[in-house]
């Protein structure tokens, strides 16, 4: 199932996507595509509708974030040793950690506001992975039961916040619209294999990230119950895995988003998210 969000931000509705490319409404269904809807129950109860009966959504309605109030929002830094090496900094023998505050999700089509005097804010195409069944103190043996699907994630990253500030990563990992999601939730049983996507972020028309899950460090499995040693994963909460190399950062000479931008995003299967950047007020 590709599952989403649709219609003004903060009146999102939830929906499916049809075999036809069509968005039918579950708002009679469900309240919300929350951690209640993709739970392994809520997801049973999904699958056994007839969607071709569900009513069709008119027009081209806003697509908002795929999950509705996701406890956490949760990153994993440097795992491509690739996009590690663009960086200037070594693979870690475990992985970077950090947070993306959840008043940073946006939908995959909104503007992206960069901070007023940011002059190093930079794109990353992820893997995301929603979680689906509480997860504390698991084995990597058992990670996947916990997933209950995938998603498009643009991490982006103010780099000065983020690097020559001091502190936590965070810093420069949060601003307003710093996580598009979406646009679709893709339930993993139509993923045959997380480790075999194709992931890629056009600029202005450039192709200037073009990966494959392949080539990550540590793959999703070992990171669901790496990150359930530490803390509690609730159904609804978002892990981003990690970008390929191909960001502005590791460019000779750096470059960095600037008002006017386009960036293009994608994940096969996964869907494609388009973004125009402005500065913010």
């Amino acid at each position: 199932m590709k599952l989403l969000r649709y219609g003004p931000k903060g009146k999102e509705k939830p929906g499916i996507l049809d075999q036809h490319g069509h968005i039918r409404s579950l708002h009679k269904v469900i309240k919300d595509l929350d951690g209640d809807a993709v739970s392994p129950a809520g997801l049973a109860k999904l699958k056994k509708l007839d969607i071709a009966k569900l009513p069709k959504v008119p027009g081209k309605p806003r697509i908002g974030a795929c999950i509705a109030n996701p406890q956490k929002f949760v990153a994993i830094g440097l795992n491509y040793s690739d996009h590690a090496a663009e960086s200037g900094l070594k693979v870690p023998p475990e992985p970077v950690v950090f947070t993306k505050h959840t008043s940073c999700l946006s939908g995959p089509n909104d503007v992206v506001t960069i901070p007023p005097r940011s002059q190093k804010s930079d794109w990353e195409v992820e893997l995301g992975v929603i979680i689906g069944r509480k997860a504390k103190n698991i084995t990597e043996k058992d990670a996947m039961k916990h997933v209950a699907g995938y998603c498009v994630v643009n991490d982006l990253s103010e780099r000065e916040f983020q690097i020559e500030r001091s502190g936590q990563w965070t810093k420069g990992k949060c601003y307003d619209t710093f996580g598009p999601v979406g646009p679709w939730l893709v339930t993993k049983d139509e993923v045959k294999d997380p480790q075999d996507l194709h992931l890629w972020l056009e600029l202005n028309g450039k192709r200037v990230q073009d990966g494959s899950t392949k080539t990550m460090v540590y793959g999703v499995a070992f990171i669901v119950a790496y990150l359930s040693e530490f803390f509690t994963l609730m159904p609804g909460d978002i892990i981003t895995t990690g970008t390929p190399p191909g960001v502005g950062m590791g460019m000779k000479p750096p470059q960095y988003l600037k008002p006017g931008d386009k960036m293009v995003i994608g994940i096969d299967g996964l869907g494609i998210q388009r973004q125009v950047v402005k500065r913010d007020k």
